[in-house]
């Protein structure tokens, strides 16, 4: 999302000066996006530059910048009516760092993409979970940092299908003989799709034998 179009947003509101911009952008957000005050005021000064917003009035401080405060304009506002109408673009894909990680990890020569892989995984469902808990709280919190908390879960899943898929390849194009990647899960971790509370295979076999 452009940090312009989301300073728009926050001005249909009501006038704001910048650092009040800057914490409303971030409690919208869920701090999914920090911005710096110099980010915001740099947008800010495009924006009356455009005509998009007006300065209309002022708060104290000492730097003559920091003092004013910014309402949309008429402009301003069919500018984000555009913004809201218009789909996001997929056509260009996103950078994606962790894909290009991989294709470089299989492209380099002396590298375990295996091992790549699951420490990805790890990481991706430690993210999962933290997420999760957010979400049981989620009374707690606004509808806009909800929208936004429901994107990073299923980001986070659809990542941890994609890296399973990513391994499942790997095992498919190994060369024969070759010995296959590690399973997915961690070391003593109970699976994905135990009940709470589940004891992970190893410590479930040892409280058997314990029995017997």
């Amino acid at each position: 999302m452009s940090i312009r179009y989301g300073l728009l947003a926050l001005l249909q509101r009501q006038p704001m000066y910048g650092y009040q911009l800057r914490g409303e952008f971030e409690a919208s957000t869920g701090g999914t996006w920090p911005l710096n005050v110099g980010q915001v005021y740099t947008t800010l000064f495009r924006l009356e530059r455009d005509g998009a917003v007006a300065a209309t009035g002022h708060v104290e401080s000492d730097d003559p910048e920091l003092q004013k405060t910014y309402a949309i304009t008429e402009r301003g506002c069919a500018e984000l009516a555009d913004w809201f109408a218009t789909p996001v673009s997929r056509s260009r894909p996103p950078r994606d760092e962790l894909a290009i990680k991989l294709a470089m990890a299989i492209a380099s020569h002396g590298v375990d993409v295996a091992a790549v892989i699951q420490g990805q995984r790890t990481a991706t469902l430690r993210s999962l979970q933290d997420y999760t808990r957010l979400k049981s709280r989620s009374d707690e919190v606004e509808l806009s940092w909800l929208l936004v908390l429901d994107s990073l879960i299923f980001n986070a899943e659809a990542e941890v299908r994609w890296l399973d898929h990513c391994e499942a390849r790997l095992v498919r194009f190994a060369p024969q003989g070759a010995s296959p990647p590690g399973p997915p899960a961690q070391k003593g971790a109970a699976p994905l799709d135990s009940p709470p509370g589940a004891l992970p295979p190893e410590s479930a076999t040892s409280s058997v034998r314990s029995r017997s």
